[in-house]
């Protein structure tokens, strides 16, 4: 498979849309708390269009088979960086996962976070999703900090 890594552009929103519903409808099982459909999660063209984020796709025979951005985040006062990269949407197609996409794609955001004096990237992923902490840790990434919350009964 002979995948490019390109920066989205407004023409690729309806896909990177879509892309976004396949990333709700496959989080659904680990987050009770989400709103019923119709959600999303991030303001895709605002982060198209934003000097400080940087969106891209993976492109194998003309069409799109993946997507992820990172955003420029400040840092907590009490933290040693100042700044860090926020990796998100991160996403491959079925038929195209277990090939490498989803490494080249975070491996452009990180070269995109270092060629802007960033050297540490976070991203969030659920604690019993297995597959992507799989992935996410295949590619260096180690688990941080924990969200814990309790609900109680009615």
């Amino acid at each position: 498979m002979a995948v490019s890594i390109r920066t989205a552009t407004h023409d690729d929103l309806a896909t990177l849309r879509a892309f976004e519903q396949g990333i709700v409808a496959a989080e659904r099982p680990f987050d009770p708390t989400l709103a019923p459909d119709p959600i999303t999660y991030h303001d895709i063209p605002a982060l198209i269009d934003s000097a400080t984020a940087e969106v891209l796709v993976a492109v194998e025979d003309g069409a799109l088979v993946g997507c992820g951005f990172a955003r420029v985040e400040a840092a907590k006062a009490y933290e040693a960086h100042r700044q860090f990269a926020l990796i998100g949407m991160m996403y491959v197609t079925p038929e195209a996962r277990g090939l490498g996409v989803a490494g080249h794609i975070l491996e452009a955001l990180e070269t995109w976070a270092r060629m802007r004096g960033i050297d540490e990237c976070r991203l969030e992923v659920y604690a019993d999703n297995a597959t992507a902490m799989r992935a996410y840790q295949r590619a260096g990434y180690v688990p941080h900090m924990v969200t814990m919350r309790r609900v109680r009964p009615a």
